[in-house]
């Protein structure tokens, strides 16, 4: 039986290929306040400004490629049982080839009735004012807006409670619910972080620090869990 792995991924992992992220200096959200493009608030505020921003986003990820971060995580699947968790909305993981993810911010290629959020539909598209669902209701993204629940965090604890390895990419490990998945795992897991600029690693047993970049981290850490895949 394969050992099964649950890899939780943030924006980092998808910075090198081009996907602008959302703490740094000249990232996506600096030209506008959060909550006027992704909360409920702004939505009810000015849908065009808000339809507006996720098409710029959707344009930009259709001219984007997977990296070879990417692209050595679905590897790990001839070894390995992978799951993916990631607080990320593109789709690259999924070009990368991975087979199992779970979106928990939702995902930017599709979208979703304002009515009636079980109303999901794959819109690789712009969303513009009169898309409408089945039901006759304005369609918008279907991304998890701030203030609004995170239902997937229900699918990801149980994959992380079951998993024998956990890798961390890119991601700050400050944003809940997502940062508490980690508090799921087993005390004998095995843990690795891969982050260029952590500074204070969380207190977690059995954690192990990759500092470096997604590309060559994840590489790195590949070929040791593929030399080890038999322990």
């Amino acid at each position: 039986m394969k050992k099964k792995i649950a890899v939780l991924t943030g924006a980092g992992i998808s910075a090198e290929s081009g996907i602008n992220t959302f703490r740094d200096s000249n990232g996506l959200w600096e030209n506008h306040r959060i909550e006027d493009v992704a909360s409920p608030t702004g939505w009810a505020r000015n849908r065009q400004l808000v339809l507006d921003f996720y098409n710029q986003r959707r344009r930009q990820l259709l001219n984007c490629q997977p990296n070879k971060a990417h692209i050595l995580l679905a590897e790990l699947e001839k070894e390995y049982d992978v799951t993916i968790i990631t607080q990320n909305v593109d789709d690259l993981h999924e070009r990368g080839g991975s087979t199992k993810i779970i979106h928990l911010h939702g995902e930017l290629l599709k979208a979703r009735s304002s009515l009636d959020e079980e109303l999901i539909y794959h819109w690789p598209n712009d969303i513009l004012e009169g898309d409408k669902c089945e039901k006759g209701s304005q369609l918008r993204p279907s991304i998890v807006w701030f203030g609004e629940a995170v239902p997937k965090i229900e699918d990801a604890i149980p994959v992380v409670l079951d998993a024998d390895i956990i890798i961390v990419i890119g991601t700050s490990l400050v944003v809940y619910p997502a940062a508490g998945l980690l508090h799921f795992s087993k005390y004998e897991a095995e843990k690795w972080l891969i982050d260029p600029n952590k500074t204070h690693l969380p207190a977690i047993p059995n954690l192990k620090f990759i500092n470096d970049k997604a590309t060559t981290g994840v590489d790195h850490l590949v070929k040791i869990l593929m030399n080890n895949r038999n322990n």
